[in-house]
């Protein structure tokens, strides 16, 4: 670490009720910019330079983003049924106890990062109940915040904050669909974002959206994505990702990235943000099989674009999931990392995206390519299998299009490469090698995919993810049971 950088830093303490709390011996908890962070990580990996990403907004710039198929460079995706010691995986037991475990070692090290083992519990407060309408429907909403245990460093506090919709007329414990989102509990977050590097359908740098109503209307004026699920008798949860991490290299050293390493920077194999997410909706997941108003085995995940990521990876990880919709998640989801299309690694390994990631990733911006990797998206979306998972995207051109930054033909690519884990496991994949056109859904099997003309959000595929969900996820009346899953 360099301690010319960290000298030249204000120290300043995050603002606590609990500050008088804090252990002498604990160095205080740094408050670092993104840009010093990333260059501390730069420095614990020995790195010099890192290749510039791609410039997705001007066209003219000598690193704008490649959308021609005829420029994409050949490459080779690693075999998600072949083991590191080169055994072919033929058994569902091998890929279980074997090949997973080993693609799981792969991501945690390489790509997201490691959850710490002692990882701090979490106590869940329902702080709010009130009986309301959606639509019409009669609803129960619950406000809740996870307290996260800070004894380890009592200047981080970390509440987690979640809503819980449930149909009031329910007679037992229902399904729900839970939305990294923004639940009402304040205006949407907006990330600084490197300028010139992001179209504007995706992500967009500078831009905060006004604050969302807590059921605001569908696409095109119709109903919700909240009221389409109420309809079916199912609950609706939205949890807020920045309560549990923030969406900034500069929050590195606050949320639950930074109670863990007690405001420290991080260690090149630790968590990033998007796995940060996916922890939080897993802690989610463990309040719900506590509620008895909730089906806690039929609990589905959904997100979009950053957020697409996260529950791609939420999905990835924990098995308790029972089914995702992953919207636009494009570069670090459910995008080929080796396909040179859009968005690309070296935008990620960048100091406004690193942030997302495991520190060892900014090695595949350099001096390594995302060649090197020993992993890509299509075994991301393997270790979803052989639950339902639902890949959106909007169309990439035309009238309302949300643009090919996002590279949703690199994440058909994924999902149909991914197919073979899905076979292995007794299921359906996406039936065919070929590109769909828009608005013709492939979800004859567990491996779904659409692409639709309204943009950059997941609002028009909502009608068709539940009607392939309907296959998956079914009202029961008796009471739900524990399961159990990974963090």
């Amino acid at each position: 670490m360099n301690r010319a950088i960290l000298a030249s830093l204000p120290l300043m303490l995050v603002v606590s009720a609990h500050a008088q709390d804090a252990k002498p011996a604990d160095p205080a908890p740094l408050q670092l910019t993104a840009p010093q962070d990333h260059k501390l990580m730069m420095e614990a990996l020995g790195i010099k330079s890192l290749r510039e990403g791609a410039n997705g907004m001007n066209r003219s710039a000598p690193n704008a983003a490649n959308y021609d198929e005829s420029k994409v460079k050949p490459f080779t995706l690693p075999d998600p049924l072949v083991c590191a010691d080169g055994t072919k995986v033929t058994t569902p037991e091998q890929w279980w106890n074997k090949r997973r475990p080993e693609l799981v070692e792969e991501f945690d090290r390489e790509v997201y990062g490691r959850v710490p083992k002692d990882a701090p519990d979490v106590k869940w407060e329902v702080v709010e109940t009130k009986e309301e309408k959606v639509g019409d429907i009669p609803a129960v909403t619950k406000r809740l915040v996870g307290h996260v245990d800070n004894a380890r460093c009592p200047l981080i506090k970390v509440d987690i904050q979640l809503t819980l919709t449930t149909p009031a007329g329910a007679k037992g414990p229902v399904p729900v669909m839970m939305e990294f989102g923004f639940g009402g509990f304040g205006p949407r977050p907006g990330g600084p974002r490197t300028k010139g590097v992001t179209p504007k359908t995706a992500d967009a740098p500078g831009k905060k959206a006004a604050p969302k109503a807590a059921f605001p209307g569908g696409f095109g004026g119709g109903p919700s994505w909240q009221q389409q699920v109420l309809a079916k008798g199912w609950g609706c949860a939205i949890i807020v990702p920045n309560s549990i991490q923030a969406d900034s290299g500069a929050g590195l050293t606050k949320g639950i990235i930074g109670l863990c390493n007690k405001g420290q920077p991080r260690k090149p194999d630790d968590w990033g943000s998007l796995r940060a997410w996916a922890w939080g909706a897993s802690r989610a997941l463990d309040y719900f099989e506590t509620d008895k108003a909730v089906d806690a085995k039929q609990v589905g995940i959904e997100g979009l674009s950053r957020y697409g990521k996260a529950a791609l990876v939420a999905m990835a990880y924990d098995s308790r999931f029972a089914i995702g919709f992953i919207g636009s998640s494009g570069e670090g989801g459910a995008k080929l990392h080796r396909r040179n299309f859009g968005e690309l690694v070296e935008n990620l390994t960048g100091s406004c995206e690193y942030h997302w990631m495991a520190g060892n990733f900014l090695k595949y911006g350099g001096p390594l390519t995302p060649a090197d990797l020993p992993v890509d998206a299509h075994e991301l979306i393997a270790l979803c299998a052989p639950r339902p998972t639902f890949i959106s995207y909007g169309a990439s051109t035309g009238p309302g299009a949300e643009g090919q930054w996002l590279d949703q033909r690199g994440s058909f690519m994924a999902a149909v490469a991914a197919g073979p884990v899905f076979r292995l496991l007794g299921k359906n994949d996406l039936g065919t090698a070929e590109y769909p056109e828009i608005e013709s859904p492939l979800t004859e099997g567990e491996l779904a995919f659409r692409q639709h003309k309204g943009g950059h959000t997941t609002g028009p595929n909502w009608p068709t993810f539940l009607a392939f969900a309907d296959r998956y996820i079914k009202l029961q009346n008796a009471p739900a049971t524990s399961g159990s899953g990974s963090q």
